[in-house]
């Protein structure tokens, strides 16, 4: 008797009974719910969704491309968690006519990809590969002819090989200097149509994992003051980047750059609080946003790095700091719940808790509060006035229910929650212009392989079948209504 009235079995009756399943005389009796009201988004807020090259064209070996990092890295025993490799990933190169409608279906008007280096520079510098970019000619006519404003990234991790065998790559400021001359290329040649460049994306993330920690491409354990003039190199190939657009771009072409920002969220919303967390946004972010928007390192990050701090010029600086026009955060889970300290530096960091709930990838920490600090903390830091939430999203377990239907409920759980958030802080003054969920469709999730799920699309990797997921008709419904409901 007990099993049978069980929790869960009382829950599921009770459920059925909502439905109109079971008890139609006490179904007559209710009264409909009015949904509530839902938080109406700005005018013009730009709606779209994102990938990148190597995690979704394939065709590492067509029309003339060269080697990257990531096809030697994934190609390594061990590296890759289900060990696969993206040789044909969602073979997009093939399928983008294909995809660009996924797009188009969804009704998002943006679109967020990246350009792969290698294909326009098979050596990283010398002589460009025209066929490569005429893939992203094709590509960029598509999506206009859908009526889909292109947002280009032109680095997301795909380093071409020789120059990492020939130069160390970002362990030299040469691939500084080689990644502005591409950029400068690759603008001059897409900007009559592509109005908004990304330089880097989330160089947080492949330094450390891929030259600090050996967990990604190049899989390099460099030693601390290696590590930082690494990411020296980084922040000045993005100035050197930005330079070469501004002078090679048609005008009113519009840079920035997306990273995966430190995300300090104050363990408790009083000022001083508060206080601690703007302190904490700009120390811990120095390294890489800080420097660029502020044109020099802060005293607490050189003073805590000490004699491994990456070594530099005041020309060094300029570049670096050469100025943009927006800032793209990609923003998942709060990395770090700050507390207030009366010494220096003023704030410390709580631990997280064991129980701390996360979604189907465990570093995927559940903080809905994310999307409503950091794009307010930012603006406030370092005075921004233009922000895109340039990646949003989560894996799901994306079972294929009876059907072949996928409801990714977890997934729609955790967007509606963040967007109620990120609108939350618009509606009290945080620039943000648009946002690009993560991903578009499931594809090649670099160390996890093709285990972890990301897509608003199910791609079947056997048959490369696309197939919608409930969370599709979520996004569009967010989209066409330009709000979302709490």
């Amino acid at each position: 008797m007990a099993d049978r009235f069980s929790r869960r079995n009382f829950a599921k009756l009770a459920g059925l009974t909502g439905l109109g399943l079971l008890s139609p005389a006490a179904a007559q009796d209710s009264k409909t719910i009015i949904a509530p009201e839902p938080a109406k988004f700005p005018a013009g807020f730009v709606w779209g969704t994102a990938t990148s090259a190597y995690q979704i064209e394939g065709a590492v070996h067509e029309d003339g491309r060269g080697l990257s990092i990531w096809d030697t890295f994934s190609h390594t025993p061990g590296k890759i968690g289900d060990n696969t490799n993206a040789d044909r990933a969602n073979d997009h190169y093939h399928r983008y006519k294909e995809d660009v409608s996924l797009i188009k279906d969804l009704g998002a008007k943006a679109y967020r990809f990246s350009i792969a280096w290698p294909r326009v520079f098979p050596n990283g510098d010398g002589a460009p590969n025209p066929k490569g970019l005429d893939f992203y000619n094709r590509l960029v006519d598509e999506l206009l002819a859908n009526g889909i404003e292109p947002y280009a990234t032109l680095y997301h991790w795909d380093l071409p090989q020789s120059l990492e065998d020939r130069v160390g790559g970002w362990r030299s400021s040469d691939t500084s200097k080689a990644f502005g001359d591409y950029s400068g290329y690759v603008a001059e040649r897409l900007s009559d149509r592509v109005k908004n460049f990304f330089t880097i994306n989330e160089a947080g993330r492949f330094l450390n994992f891929g030259y600090g920690w050996g967990i990604d491409a190049p899989g390099l354990k460099l030693p601390t003051g290696e590590l930082n003039q690494a990411r020296h190199n980084v922040v000045l190939g993005h100035g050197h980047a930005v330079q070469a657009i501004r002078a090679k771009a048609r005008a009113g072409t519009k840079v920035g750059l997306a990273e995966n920002i430190a995300a300090c969220v104050p363990a408790i919303d009083t000022p001083e609080y508060v206080r601690a967390t703007e302190i904490a946004t700009r120390e811990l972010n120095s390294g890489i946003l800080g420097v660029i928007l502020e044109g020099k390192y802060t005293e607490g990050y050189l003073e805590f790095a000490g004699k491994d701090a990456p070594k530099f010029t005041a020309e060094d600086l300029n570049i670096i700091g050469s100025k943009i026009d927006f800032v793209g955060l990609n923003i998942y889970a709060p990395q770090f719940y700050i507390i207030p300290k009366d010494t220096k530096p003023g704030f410390d960091v709580a631990p997280f808790p064991a129980s701390f709930p996360h979604m189907n990838s465990e570093w995927l920490r559940i903080g809905p509060e994310t999307a409503y600090w950091v794009p307010r903390l930012a603006a406030k830091v370092w005075n921004v006035d233009n922000i895109y939430i340039s990646e949003n999203g989560t894996s799901s377990e994306d079972k294929i229910a009876h059907g072949g239907k996928i409801y990714d409920l977890d997934r729609i759980m955790f967007l509606r929650n963040y967007l109620v958030q990120l609108q939350r802080a618009i509606a009290d003054g945080a620039p943000v212009r648009g946002y690009f969920l993560w991903s578009l469709m499931d594809n090649f999730e670099w160390i996890f392989g093709f285990e972890k799920r990301f897509g608003l699309y199910h791609v079947d990797f056997d048959t490369l079948r696309r197939t919608p997921k409930l969370s599709v008709s979520f996004y569009s419904n967010v989209i066409a209504r330009n709000a979302v409901s709490s």
